[in-house]
């Protein structure tokens, strides 16, 4: 017996002492842990570290926190913060995803801390802060970290997205869920920067209040805020086109271009328009949409408002269910008859088959470029979709709200602050998390220290290398502007001289859209 077990002891042995010997397709491997050695599969965070210092926004937002602990023992801000801030680039979507990232101790010195703390300990931080204190913190972080870059007319797009729920959390209430119906869920009421797809404010509220009035307040606290910053246009879907969120843009003097929705009053203004021979044309620049406008008095609205229709025929194959004479009549009979409605069919020439979007708005610009404004919106549903299934909105969910509040802010934050690195380097485009990452991030990082310098050996894994050192060289360069700048005036702000540098190299793709030759100067 002693001899038959004298292999296990021996491998058991060797993988406890750290060295291991793997027989793979390629030949034999031996395999030897080295627990001791700084590495990090996050090498290249030494240059996003350096965009950070170089703007000096994450010492800020550290020295703001609200966070304090009484015991000497405990983990100072810094490292819950910086903790948070690696594991959400690192592409966690639960508190417990944060382990991965808890070894990295060369992402560690480049952050400036002390080492990672662990996922416990970043819940316990976040539950220790006063709701009243990280309300203010965070909503100015967010703020601060777009405001210098709206210096140019821009558009403001609210929308609000459903975040389900799969426990007992506070606020998981069963409303508005088109995804996932009868599942308990939260809302986060976003307020977007058109075009450069940045979050201003990320509200959470419980799962039925996900209408445009609960975001009333939040969007007037923003527009308040902002002050001589104030967007040139606020757009919005069916969701915001009441008298809630008109009032809040008319007490200000603000333009708005808000979808309606189809109720009774109006299906009776499109039934009236459409006999009226004074629409647009329908061009290629306007992707066949049609236009007319005319003023509108809703029944829950002060007055009427001036409203653009737009039409567009409808010319692909559609299939159309009737229900059959024994139905209409009340009887039991509920087969339908399916009808196809082809391009040489007789239905196509007697009939037209349309789509229509009402829109309400006081901006006066031309009729034929509301349209292309107003789908523009559409953008910011890629936003959506980036910061739900790349970053972490679709998770870092705890029972109290407060705490998911925190963190859903944070995760938007960490998402601006990298989506203007990523700009940084990329000035042409804009790309999301799933290929910035690989590109500007991942990268094999091994650390060697000698004296007092540390040397870090970068190994990309990516077949794009010499784009990513091009990449590199562009953010670079914008850093050695604010440091040359920041030498002949020291107290400036170089978080703005940062953004202004950004914007110079990215103009036209701020701010409202180029306008077309008949679009009006807005009044």
């Amino acid at each position: 017996m002693g001899e038959a077990n004298e292999p296990k002891k021996t491998a058991l042995a060797q993988a406890s002492e750290g060295a291991m010997v793997v027989d793979t397709m390629g030949g034999r491997v031996h395999v030897r842990w080295d627990e001791t050695a700084q590495a990090t599969p996050h090498g290249q965070i030494v240059f996003f570290a350096e965009f950070l210092a170089t703007a000096g926004v994450f010492d800020r937002w550290v020295q703001d926190c609200p966070l304090h602990y009484s015991s000497p023992n405990a983990s100072r801000p810094r490292e819950v913060l910086g903790t948070l801030m690696l594991g959400i680039l690192a592409g966690s979507k639960r508190y417990a995803h944060i382990a991965g990232v808890r070894g990295d101790a060369v992402a560690a010195k480049a952050l400036g801390l002390r080492g990672m703390v662990s996922e416990d300990s970043v819940r316990r931080a976040l539950a220790a802060m006063v709701p009243a204190a990280s309300e203010p913190w965070m909503r100015s972080a967010l703020m601060a970290s777009v405001r210098e870059a709206l210096d140019r007319p821009w558009v403001l797009d609210i929308d609000a997205t459903i975040k389900p729920l799969y426990g007992h959390q506070e606020g998981a209430e069963i409303g508005y869920n088109p995804h996932k119906p009868g599942r308990p869920s939260h809302v986060l009421h976003t307020f977007w920067v058109g075009n450069l797809r940045l979050v201003l404010d990320a509200v959470l509220s419980s799962g039925k209040q996900h209408t445009s009035g609960h975001a009333k307040a939040a969007m007037a606290r923003l527009l308040d805020e902002l002050g001589s910053a104030a967007p040139a246009l606020v757009r919005g879907d069916c969701g915001y086109g009441n008298e809630d969120i008109i009032d809040v843009c008319e007490q200000r003097d603000l333009r708005y271009l808000l979808r309606l929705r189809k109720t009774a009053n109006v299906k009776r203004l499109i039934e009236r328009l459409f006999r009226r021979e004074d629409w647009t044309r329908a061009t290629e620049a306007s992707q066949g949409w049609q236009a007319i406008e005319d003023e509108l008095r809703l029944s829950g609205w002060s007055k009427a408002r001036r409203v653009v229709v737009l039409r567009r025929r409808i010319k692909n194959d559609i299939a159309i269910t009737a229900k059959n004479a024994a139905n209409k009549r009340g009887q039991k009979d509920t087969n339908e008859q399916l009808v196809l409605a082809l391009p040489h069919d007789e239905v196509q020439d007697n009939a037209q088959v349309w789509e229509y979007t009402v829109l309400a708005t006081n901006a006066q610009y031309d009729i034929a470029a509301i349209g292309q404004l107003y789908r523009d919106r559409c953008d910011c549903e890629n936003g959506f979709d980036e910061l739900k299934n790349q970053w972490g909105w679709g998770g870092f969910t705890t029972q109290d709200m407060h705490r998911s509040q925190v963190t859903a802010r944070a995760v938007a934050l960490v998402y601006n602050w990298w989506s203007w690195y990523v700009r940084a380097a990329n000035p042409q485009a804009r790309r999301e998390a799933l290929t910035s990452r690989p590109l500007l991030l991942a990268a094999v990082g091994r650390a060697a220290s000698s004296g007092n310098q540390t040397t870090l050996y970068l190994t990309p894994m990516h077949a794009e290398a010499s784009l990513i050192k091009s990449m590199i060289a562009n953010v670079h360069a914008a850093i050695q502007h604010v440091k040359a700048a920041a030498e002949q005036l020291p107290k400036l702000d170089r978080w703005r001289v940062l953004l202004a540098y950004i914007c110079q190299r990215i103009v036209g793709q701020i701010g409202l859209p180029t306008p077309p030759p008949t679009l009006a100067a807005p009044g």
